[in-house]
């Protein structure tokens, strides 16, 4: 690929920003997005602000005829590098930051990955409701990404993660296809594996690998105990497994970091806003593993949630 006639090409087609030469602005940018929240740095080729769905494929368009990675990404709060590559860094959290629609009555939002947690929630407020999961860095960390992290927080044990708590998403695929992943149905599910289309290929490998007995038995004995409330290690396989539940590719989606598709809208389920009057208690240990054998005790009598200070 010559690189700079490409991204000068590139950069001519999109409605939104590219940053990608050597001057000092471009540079500099570069150097901001080469790094997120954690102790990980590398130099991206170029930085993409994409203004609309169409940049967005023109984006994976280029990343397929150039053999150029896509890396997605909001905030850039995660702690392990997640965000950061060599590839094309596409940060959607400027132009795709609006709230869409709130349902009262059902409980749900739609929104846009940009929109901020915090955000999200004081705009709820004068409804008396919000969206559960509270990661630490919540004042900053986004919607597009926490559904990347499957983010949780200190609340987890009742109020969920966002894979539980993302109902339906509008992903762009890698081959600039939109789709909207969702609860389905039996019949809307084997509609979708005879789809003659990008999406009805995921689906129809999905359900070959499945519906393997060899890899049922190595999901079931490989992943994590479903008591264990956050379970990121990979993808989430375990979750199509269950048959007490619609098939939603959303549980796969979440805690994906960006590598299945480029989510451009989310609908959240949402809960009431807690009490307002709450009541703490702290208790004191000798060392960690009495901490760690005490809190199963607290857990015992279901507490909203638990944490450990050293």
């Amino acid at each position: 690929m010559k690189e700079n006639t490409s991204l000068d090409q590139l950069a001519q087609s999109l409605n939104g920003e590219l940053y990608y030469d050597d001057s000092t602005q471009h540079h500099t940018i570069r150097i901001a997005y080469s790094t997120d929240a954690s102790v990980y740095q590398e130099l991206p080729l170029a930085v993409a602000i994409p203004k609309n769905r169409a940049d967005i494929k023109a984006l994976l368009q280029f990343g397929t005829s150039n053999g150029v990675t896509i890396i997605p990404r909001t905030a850039g709060t995660s702690l392990a590098g997640q965000v950061v590559g060599n590839g094309i860094i596409m940060d959607i959290s400027k132009y795709f930051n609006k709230i869409l629609e709130v349902n009262v009555s059902e409980q749900w939002v739609r929104v846009e990955p940009g929109v901020i947690r915090d955000d999200l929630n004081h705009a709820l407020k004068p409804f008396g409701l919000m969206f559960g999961p509270e990661t630490s860095t919540a004042s900053r960390a986004m919607i597009g990404g926490m559904i990347g992290n499957n983010s949780s927080g200190l609340h987890s044990i009742v109020w969920g993660d966002t894979r539980q708590n993302l109902l339906e998403a509008n992903v762009i695929l890698d081959d600039q296809s939109e789709v909207l992943f969702e609860a389905l149905s039996a019949d809307s599910y084997f509609k979708k594996l005879i789809q003659k289309n990008r999406e009805g290929v995921i689906y129809r490998e999905l359900n070959a690998m499945l519906t393997d007995e060899e890899n049922i038995q190595a999901i079931t004995a490989g992943y994590p105990k479903r008591s264990i409330t956050r379970r990121n290690t990979g993808y989430a396989l375990d979750m199509l497994l269950d048959q007490n539940k619609p098939f939603n590719m959303c549980q796969l989606l979440a805690g994906s970091e960006g590598t299945l598709g480029i989510v451009t809208e989310a609908k959240l389920q949402l809960m009431p806003l807690p009490p307002e009057n709450l009541g703490l208690l702290c208790i004191h240990f000798d060392d960690m593993i009495a901490c760690m054998r005490g809190n199963i005790v607290a857990l015992s009598h279901a507490p909203e949630a638990s944490e450990t200070c050293r």
